[in-house]
Formats: structure tokens, sequence, C-alpha cells
């Protein structure tokens, strides 16, 4: 059995992250029970795996609400969706018959529309947004939207679902969370052996809690990690995904092709104007087209700029159509032949010390913990504290007293983790109560 079935959430305290995005998720159907929606529909949006759909379903669960769900399998045109969507949120509930009833005889139903970004894309699609809008101001059930894309959802006739519906972002989940919830899953699987694979894991999968569950399963036949399995664990073809995409963007002739390109690869803005800024230059053979690139690629970076300090994630679709299409248009030369791109050598930095990072992010979290201090202090304090532990006295009663583990000594000390963690231990068991600075 898939284990991301398997572990699925039963309760929405139990989804993984985003605890905002939970609980406005939470008041808002809390808003329902009580009668007085403040909004009938919500939206919640954010890239796969994050837990979207998994919290729609738990919030179900949670107030014993009978699921209607449309997702993109279905047929997704206007009268498919007006005869269930519609229909399902007027006329209230399905009995067990599949007839149409009043609230005051059943209970109350949650309509999922899942990708509901993807709606509108196939030919016979284009009455789905009204019928969308159209269900939503006549409903009397919970509606809830689901999207990967929000600007592919509002855009054009959809502009409407952005005063009908509250619009709650999910965020890329945190390792250490993700870590955690690869932890339980392995005890209760039986899983021994090297558990540090399952902090890299956590850190390798950029906040999808699907695919790191999917990793996990796919190395722990065995019952037993090792480091070696990790080789197992490749990008999958997602690389190669991305190369093709950008190769599409760079070589379009129009802005539409180019932004609807850009839109199919599921990137966040930032990672993907990382992308194209590493590319260009490789594509854009005149030294025009490049410096007509940049102009664009600047002009997206100063509004994704804004969009974090304002906090206000509709200038997300500037940078993306001015990244997108404004650096396809922006060549005046066409370029036919095949051109070998780069991976970002930023991100590839960054991925190689990706783990290093998790780990002094969890000694900085520990360290703040035992110095009263916020996380973000003590991590500026790292520097220091490897200083301070060239005592291996100290050392050992730091170790034992923040409960380092020797992996995370080992950023400290170096070679000499394994040594002052065995001394750490024995101390605590020695003395629970010793005093931190006591240097007998």
């Amino acid at each position: 059995m898939n284990w991301t079935e398997k572990y699925r959430p039963q309760s929405l305290k139990g989804v993984v992250g985003n605890r905002a995005a939970k609980e406005s998720l939470f008041r808002w159907a809390e808003g329902w029970k009580r009668g007085k929606p403040g909004k009938k529909a919500v939206i919640l949006y954010g890239r796969a795996g994050v837990g979207k759909t998994t919290a729609a379903h738990a919030l179900a669960r949670d107030f014993g609400w009978e699921v209607i769900e449309l997702n993109a399998s279905d047929e997704r045109n206007r009268e498919r969706i007006q005869r269930i969507a519609l229909t399902g949120a007027v006329n209230e509930v399905l009995s067990i018959d599949g007839e149409f009833i009043s609230s005051k005889e059943g209970a109350r139903r949650l309509i999922i529309l899942d990708e509901a970004d993807n709606l509108y894309e196939k030919a016979g699609d284009y009455g789905g947004k009204r019928a969308i809008i159209d269900a939503i101001k006549a409903a009397r059930q919970p509606v809830i939207l689901i999207a990967n894309d929000y600007y592919a959802l509002v855009k054009g006739n959809g502009a409407e679902l952005k005063t009908l519906c509250q619009s709650i972002p999910f965020k890329k989940v945190a390792a250490h969370d993700i870590a955690k919830l690869l932890r339980t899953i392995a005890r209760l699987e039986g899983i021994g052996g090297d558990l540090t694979v399952i902090d890299i894991i956590a850190g390798m999968c950029d906040g999808d809690v699907r695919s790191a569950i999917n990793d996990l399963q796919s190395i722990s036949h065995e019952k037993r990690l090792d480091k070696t399995m990790l080789s197992r664990i490749g990008y999958r073809d997602r690389v190669q995904e991305i190369f093709s995409g950008v190769r599409s963007i760079l070589k379009a002739r129009n802005m539409r092709i180019a932004i609807k390109e850009a839109r199919q690869l599921d990137e966040s803005p930032e990672t993907l104007i990382l992308w194209i800024d590493e590319n260009v230059p490789l594509e854009y053979q005149n030294s025009d087209d490049r410096k007509r690139a940049y102009e664009f690629l600047s002009r997206a970076s100063v509004f994704l700029g804004r969009t974090w300090r304002r906090q206000y994630y509709g200038l997300w679709r500037y940078a993306h159509e001015l990244m997108t299409g404004g650096v396809a248009v922006a060549k005046m030369h066409e370029y036919r032949g095949f051109t070998q791109y780069n991976f970002p050598r930023w991100l590839r930095k960054m991925s190689a010390s990706k783990y290093q990072r998790y780990m002094q992010m969890q000694i900085a979290q520990k360290m703040g913990s035992h110095m009263h201090c916020s996380g973000k202090k003590a991590f500026a304090m790292l520097p220091w504290m490897k200083k301070l532990f060239k005592n291996e006295d100290f050392a050992a009663r730091m170790a034992a007293s923040m409960e380092l583990s020797e992996n995370e000594l080992s950023l400290l000390v170096d070679e000499r983790a394994k040594d002052i963690y065995r001394e750490g231990m024995e101390l605590k068991k020695r003395d629970k109560q010793s005093v931190l600075f006591d240097f007998k």
C-alpha cells in the first residue's frame, strides 16, 4: 500500500506544517457550522505536495461532512459542473440513492474541486469558470477550490473568484516538520539503521511532503536505512522537465506561449527566475537580446522583492509574466540550434550544503532553547560556539546539556565528535544536575 495513503491524516491537526493556513481553514468551516460563513468558498493554493487536498478531506472528517469531489480526471465542462457542483450546492445534499435532498433531511456536504486551475485549459471547458462562480453564488454548502497556480485560476473571467472566495496560501513544509513525520512512519514500519537518512530526505524534498514519504518508502524495503541508499533517490524526471520547459520559454516567439509553458512547470517564480537567469546568456547569442532579456529579469526581480516585503502575492503575476513572456519577446533573433543548458549555480551550491544548513539550524534551535534566545540569534553565534568547543571538557558538558547528537557535534568539533559525544553521555549519566560551566 502506498504510504501517502496509509498515513494520510484523519484530522486537520495531523496535517504537517502550514499552521496559519490550517487555522484559517478551520475558522472558515466554523463559520459554516454556525450558519454564518464569511465567504461561501475558499481557494487553497500552493505548490504540489504541501497538503492542500489532504487538509480539505481532513476538514470534512473533523466536521462530519461528506464530500462531493471533482478532480482532474473528471469531465470539466460547464454542463458537468452545473449538474454536480451547482445542483449539489443549491439543493444541498445527496441521499444514498443519489437524489438531492434538503439539508434539513441530510448532513452537510463539502464540495471539493481539485486542480481547479486546470479546469479551463481543455477544449469544451471554457464555461467552467462561469459555472463555478454561479455555483458559489448560489451555494448553501461549503465549497473548496484547490489550485497549484492561483493566478491561472483567477485570471480572465475568473477574476470574480477573488471577491467570492477566501484565499488561503499553503507554503512549503519545513524540513524539520517533514523529518518528524518520516521518523514516526519509520517507527510504525519497524525501520532501523542510520536514521540520519531521514533528515537528508526531509532536507532534499524541497518542502514536498508527498515526495518525501514516497522517497522513504522507495528505500525501505529492507527495513534498514543506509546513506548509500540515497543514490536511488534522484531528481526522477523533474530536472529534465525543467530543462525542457525553460528551453520552450526561451525559444518561444510570443509572450502567450512562453507564459503558458512556464505555468505547466509548476515552479515558484523565485526558482524559475534562477533557471532563466542562468540560461539566457547560453541561448541568446546576440548581446542586445541578452541586454533586453536581463532588463525584463531585473524588473521581475523588483516585483518579487516587493511581494515579500509587502506580503502581497498579487504582485507575483507581474514578476512571472516579465521573467517568462518578457524575456521571450526580448530577443530580435531566432535561435534554432540546440543549446546545452545549465542547472542554476546558486541552486547547486545551496543543494550541496542543504544537509549541513539543516543540521546547523537544528543546533541553533537547541542552543536558543538552552540560552533563552531565538534560533536566529543562536545561529549567528555558531562560529563562536565552534571556537569554544575547542575546549573538550566544555564541549562535552554542552553536548550533554543541549542533548546534541553525534552528527550535530561533528559540525562543531570535526573528527573529535565521537569521543566528545561519548564523554558527554557519561557526564550526563553521572550527574544529571551537573553545573554547565564547572571546569573542575
